[in-house]
């Protein structure tokens, strides 16, 4: 059995050991997920942290983490399950030398031995608790995204060859994650609790900062979060993510650079952004010196 959470504050408190700052609103979704056995669906910009807090709830909960990654053209076979074709051919030819009836050879084929299972059928079969990372369900089409509902309404897979497969007893905790390229169904969402993680304020991602990157003392992650907000306060094709003020915080270290200042933000600010077009508006807007006048 997963270790279940026994209150909000027991959510924040465990989520932190595995290096997860969740904040009253996100561990209340979570507290209140466990308990109801309904599946979070959780939106915001890209880099906030989403797919990090299902990695998270798997690991303090001692659950198995099974990642179902979305994709335009994803299909029932790739997100289910799908027979072995070519095992099947092999034991189609066997067979025949032995001159085995059509009957014996359909059950034969199609039974466990020439199944392959993919996330969500293995989520739904698995003895052990599992925590079901759908990520990323916005680039999915709508025919997938009826599936995704039909599995999530009631646990079960009905395979006409095998007959229906029931869900164990203990739900898995099932994340879907979206990026909000495009506008979900609403019978999805009614099965869903919803939450929504933004960047975090200043102060929340100076915290992250210490304790992602334990070197940084306190005056460098503030002024990491302070540099990082203001960027994130222009008009960029890419915001930087959590991810990148991490990467970003390592890199000061490993340059040996304890403060902050335009010459150090001209020359890292390829670690932040992703974008020419971004660092040109960042070095115009924040009055940076390109990196190679820095030299």
């Amino acid at each position: 059995m997963a270790e279940r959470f026994e209150s909000v504050d027991d959510v924040i408190t465990r989520l932190r050991t595995a290096d997860y700052l969740a904040d009253v609103g996100i561990a209340g979704v979570v507290f209140l997920a466990d308990r109801l056995e309904k599946p979070i669906l959780v939106e915001g910009p890209a880099g906030v942290g989403k797919t990090e807090l299902a990695k998270a709830i798997a690991t303090v909960t001692g659950a198995r983490l099974i990642r179902l990654q979305c994709y335009e053209g994803l299909d029932e076979a790739k997100a289910l399950y799908e027979w072995n074709y070519k095992k099947q051919l092999l034991r189609i030819q066997v067979d025949r030398e032995h001159e085995s009836s059509w009957a014996d050879v359909e059950s034969d084929i199609f039974s466990e031995e020439f199944l392959l299972t993919r996330p969500l059928l293995e989520a739904i079969r698995s003895p052990d608790p599992v925590v079901l990372l759908i990520d990323e369900v916005d680039r999915v089409e709508i025919e997938t995204e009826a599936l995704l509902l039909e599995v999530l309404s009631d646990f079960q897979v009905s395979i006409p060859e095998l007959g229906t497969i029931v869900g164990q007893k203990q739900r898995p905790i099932v994340i879907l994650t979206s990026n909000n390229t495009r506008e979900l169904s609403e019978a999805l969402k009614r099965r869903c609790l919803y939450l929504h993680i933004d960047y975090p304020t200043l102060e929340r991602e100076k915290d992250i900062v210490r304790v992602r990157v334990p070197d940084v003392d306190e005056a460098l992650a503030e002024q990491i979060a302070r540099v990082v907000r203001s960027i994130r306060s222009l008009e960029l094709k890419k915001s930087p993510s959590i991810s990148e003020t991490i990467d970003w915080a390592r890199t000061l270290l490993y340059l040996g650079k304890p403060q902050i200042d335009p010459v150090v933000i001209g020359e890292t600010l390829h670690v932040l952004l992703k974008y020419q077009s971004d660092i040109t508006k960042a070095r115009k807007e924040l009055e940076v010196p390109n990196a190679e006048a820095a030299v």
